[in-house]
């Protein structure tokens, strides 16, 4: 089984906000943490906003933060929202399906027994067991953590007085 990046996307930012919580984060500084396009991340936060699990704050000094407990976000929930189904083989969808041997096949079984297990192994993870470590977590998310810019040096005279160099 493979989850789509959004899915990624949004339990990276729960993660981050569990992990915050109460501070507001912003999709800038999660975009920079995690090398993620801001307008990935907005469509992230727009619909966890939209489910209940963030609070979001407009303006200057906005962004977002978990809107209830890491406790009572349960993996599997977010899981099944941010994913479209899981139609792991065309036989899961009877619209789509042409498979001839849909009523003999034993494969399209194994796949739902495999794909409840999955989901069961999720149900069974909240949002706080995934930011247990918080304080490791916070170490790699360095958020508040100021990242000098590298100014180019330039050369000064005795004087004091930088040396530019001459225009064209």
């Amino acid at each position: 089984m493979k989850l789509t990046s959004f899915s990624n996307y949004c339990v990276r930012l729960l993660m981050i906000a569990a992990v915050r919580s109460p501070t507001l984060t912003t999709i800038r500084e999660s975009s920079a943490r995690f090398g993620i396009s801001e307008a990935h991340l907005v469509k992230c936060v727009h619909h966890l906003g939209a489910w209940g699990y963030l609070d979001t704050v407009r303006g200057n000094r906005g962004g977002f933060r978990l809107a209830v407990a890491p406790e009572a976000i349960v993996l599997g929930a977010v899981i099944r929202k941010t994913e479209d189904g899981f139609k792991l083989v065309e036989c899961f969808d009877p619209a789509t399906n042409t498979c001839p041997l849909i009523h003999a096949c034993h494969f399209r079984k194994a796949l739902q027994a495999a794909n409840a297990a999955f989901l069961a192994v999720l149900d069974s993870v909240t949002l706080a067991d995934l930011a247990a470590n918080k304080a490791e977590l916070q170490a790699i998310f360095a958020l508040d953590a100021v990242q000098p810019v590298p100014v180019p040096a330039v050369p000064v005279l005795e004087s004091g007085c930088p040396l530019r160099p001459a225009s064209p």
